[in-house]
């Protein structure tokens, strides 16, 4: 895959539904960015052990390897058709790759602009499983990741939703927020939760007393990025409760749901253990987790 250019846009294909949604929504991403698309489907890994079998079994290895190659240049062919009906001005590139999805994403994650992938989503308890191809991307992104789920049509979503934390940490995930909503034209809402086991996931009132810092915090970060997006239209929320849900539940109406995560360090900043991984399961709108550099404590 030494051909695939860097800071492309990739997104995998595999025929689903979901994967389909996903090629639409990356090509369209390319053309307001104007990058490249590198469209990557992973056929999985045939061992010796695979091949020898088919042989014995009388069984032509080489054939039959063939016939997969096939099937996946077809598959990309029809994916790379669709891009040019919905976005003809994008330039576009397959790639078959005999490797496992999650190896073949990540191995080309370090260069790309983003992943883009398809997932069904899996519910609160197989959310803590490991497995799927964006679960497994999630959680160790060397780029922004974005997760499509099916599609719910009677579902009317708008604007962007991304979470900050207390230490100002969350700056790739806020960037990243505010750029996709100045070029989708979309409303912003920058959310603060206040981690509260307590309390149930909802907005705090502006009356309410304790959380003068939090609030100011809040409203210098909105202003701050204001000056380089003023065609955005955000607001802070300041909410209290458990992240992940809050995040899950504000998210409910928007059409993008902006995470960060920290890969190391003893302060997770935005994300506090699985935050971003239950997020992006759990969510049913479009998630993207974003990589923040690490974070001790001792620098915030």
């Amino acid at each position: 895959m030494t051909d695939v250019p860097a800071h492309t846009i990739v997104v995998g294909v595999d025929g689903s539904e979901t994967s389909d949604r996903a090629v639409a929504w990356a090509a369209e991403q390319a053309r307001l960015e104007d990058r490249d698309l590198t469209l990557v489907h992973a056929t999985g890994i045939v061992g010796t052990a695979a091949l020898l079998w088919m042989d014995q079994a009388g069984v032509d290895s080489g054939l039959a390897m063939d016939g997969i190659r096939q099937d996946a240049e077809a598959l990309l062919q029809e994916a790379a058709d669709r891009v040019a009906e919905l976005a003809p001005e994008v330039r576009v590139r397959g790639v078959v790759a005999e490797l496992d999805p999650r190896d073949a994403l990540l191995e080309l994650a370090p260069e790309a602009a983003m992943l883009v992938v398809g997932s069904r989503g899996r519910g609160p308890v197989a959310s803590l499983l490991l497995g799927s191809v964006a679960h497994a991307l999630s959680r160790h992104p060397a780029c922004p990741v974005v997760i499509l789920r099916p599609a719910e049509p009677s579902v009317v979503r708008r604007g962007v939703l991304v979470g900050v934390d207390e230490h100002g940490t969350s700056t790739r995930a806020l960037a990243f927020a505010y750029r996709q909503a100045s070029l989708r034209r979309q409303p912003l809402r920058v959310v603060h939760c206040i981690f509260d086991v307590r309390a149930p996931s909802g907005d705090v009132g502006p009356a309410e007393a304790g959380y003068d810092a939090e609030r100011l915090l809040l409203s210098e970060t909105v202003s701050g990025m204001a000056e380089e997006y003023p065609d955005v239209d955000a607001t802070a929320v300041l909410t209290r409760g458990l992240v992940d849900r809050t995040l899950v539940r504000l998210g409910e109406e928007a059409e993008l749901v902006v995470v960060g995560t920290h890969e190391q360090g003893p302060v997770s900043g935005l994300v506090h253990g699985r935050t971003a991984s239950i997020v992006a399961e759990q969510s049913s709108s479009i998630v993207v987790v974003v990589p923040e550099p690490p974070v001790d404590r001792r620098d915030t």
